[in-house]
């Protein structure tokens, strides 16, 4: 459970330490609107991936698939944020692609945008969202070839220190015959 009290007392000495004063008009809410809002954007970090596959394992038989053919699902587009581990500093614009061979049964599409979003709200770092993200759709589908590919802006690149605005950040998890056959990334860059 995350603790909001906690957070409301930390974020009050943050307020001391930062030299201002958190019972001023414009602040005094400020330490319980915070503490709601990572309530919120940080709700991911209860789960561990086989709970967020447990919540999110609804599947449905692969009725389509024919001798010989290799269907191919692919989720583009998936808004998603969340937080660098590092700075704290929101990763912001992300746009995810998740793709997987079915073994004998799909997920929901819902699902996916689900599980993307209850891993961008962890304390994380880009590549692992990647990672976890094709974790979990190993674990529902019960397929091994499944690829994950995010672009995203870091606000801890963008807006402090190197101060680079127009950076983006590229991953991709590729896994099974995605890493195997050049074929299937024709799919992943939207050429199919």
């Amino acid at each position: 459970m995350i603790d909001t009290k906690a957070i409301e007392e930390h974020i009050r000495g943050i307020l001391v330490a930062l030299g201002d004063d958190p019972d001023r008009e414009g602040l005094k809410d400020t330490p319980r609107r915070v503490a709601k809002m990572y309530e919120e954007v940080f709700a991911g970090m209860q789960y561990t991936n086989h709970e967020i596959a447990q919540m999110f394992d609804k599947t449905f038989p692969e009725e389509t698939q024919k001798e010989g053919a290799k269907n191919v699902v692919v989720m583009k587009d998936i808004d998603l944020f969340s937080y660098c581990e590092h700075h704290m500093a929101l990763m912001y614009d992300m746009k995810a692609t998740v793709a997987y061979v079915p073994k004998g049964k799909v997920i929901g599409l819902s699902k996916i945008a689900r599980i993307c979003d209850m891993v961008g709200r962890r304390l994380q770092l880009q590549e692992r969202i990647g990672t976890d993200i094709a974790d979990i759709m190993e674990e529902i589908t019960g397929s091994g070839d499944v690829a994950v590919m995010i672009e995203g802006s870091h606000s801890c690149v963008s807006a402090r220190g190197i101060k680079k605005s127009n950076a983006r950040t590229r991953t991709a998890e590729l896994r099974g015959s995605f890493r195997t056959d050049p074929s299937l990334m024709v799919y992943l860059n939207g050429q199919a």
